[in-house]
């Protein structure tokens, strides 16, 4: 039995900044009726469990996951992969009788599954690759600033650190002659789905004691051994699934020739903390979200099961 609109898929988009909540919210109110779709883009790789705190076998066992564990830490995973990856996610889910939920804190992801790719040139292999050996080779800094130089825009909306942006928007300039802010147009929403869009938000204060904890967390489950384990296996600070928060400031730490682990710590919370605030002003950018705390479950659950009810009718199953 399929769930199947007469023009649209259901859908569920499930967001917030890190640490927020959304992992207790799902286990309460998802358990039923509902595939997931990985939405972080550090949840991608495989052997990056503690600190991308990527959902346990046993959640995952009892809730269907997709894009989870589909890359190795060497190769790159971008929103193109992701949108075309969770359309077809999304379907086969609907084939199942179920609804997806798109959850995790990847902002860009779920910017473009709603509206769509930037109509912005392909990506181009061999200018790519220059670019990520420049990164290894220069640094963050001087990539940053010379978009800065080219395409003030594009810089003005990345933090230094988001590489993977850095890298493509660059590779746009090169392959293109035109700033990658030239091709922004007004975000439409893209047909064939019929979309919820939730968003989880605490007070600031709350969120940076909760990061705090989280990061200690992880780091009584082994974080140090994950990170030791991820270079046994050859992976390095070029590796794209090694720029994540968590894992970078290892290398950071030891190229400054400081490789204490309570500053790495201290490092990997106060990165979290900036990149919660990162996601927090993308987020709001997403007119179509209804705001909750994650406190306010009932009224959360409320509104799910009117949306699921929509799509549970005759009408909607074939």
């Amino acid at each position: 039995m399929s769930i199947v609109s007469k023009s649209k898929l259901p859908v569920v988009l499930l967001f917030g900044p890190t640490a927020v909540g959304k992992t207790a919210l799902v286990e309460q109110l998802f358990s039923r009726d509902f595939e997931i779709i990985n939405a972080d883009s550090m949840q991608v790789y495989r052997y990056m469990d503690i600190g991308t705190a990527k959902p346990s076998g046993e959640l995952q066992n009892r809730i269907p996951h997709h894009l989870i564990d589909i890359r190795t830490p060497d190769e790159q995973y971008d929103v193109g992969q992701f949108v075309r990856d969770a359309d077809r996610a999304a379907a086969e889910i609907c084939r199942h009788g179920r609804i997806p939920l798109i959850t995790g804190g990847t902002a860009f992801y779920f910017y473009h599954f709603l509206y769509g790719l930037p109509p912005a040139p392909p990506a181009d292999p061999a200018i790519r690759e220059k670019l990520y050996h420049r990164l290894a080779e220069e640094g963050r800094q001087t990539l940053w600033a010379e978009l800065n130089r080219y395409d003030p825009d594009s810089a003005a909306k990345l933090h230094p650190n988001d590489t993977q942006r850095l890298v493509r928007a660059l590779e746009v300039f090169y392959s293109s002659g035109t700033a990658l802010s030239a091709y922004n147009r007004e975000p439409m929403l893209r047909p064939g789905y019929e979309y919820l869009v939730l968003g989880l938000q605490r007070d600031r204060a709350e969120l940076y004691e909760r990061i705090n904890r989280r990061v200690d967390q992880m780091w009584a489950a082994g974080l140090v051994d994950e990170f030791q384990a991820l270079l046994s296996r050859g992976y390095t600070a070029q590796d794209p699934g090694m720029h994540g928060i968590g894992y970078r400031e290892f290398f950071e730490m030891r190229s400054a020739g400081e490789f204490l682990y309570d500053d790495i710590k201290t490092e990997i919370k106060k990165n979290s903390r900036r990149y919660a605030k990162r996601q927090i002003t993308f987020f709001k950018r997403i007119s179509e979200t209804e705001w909750f705390s994650p406190a306010a479950s009932t009224e959360i659950a409320a509104r799910v099961k009117r949306f699921k009810t929509r799509f549970k009718t005759d009408s909607y199953i074939v």
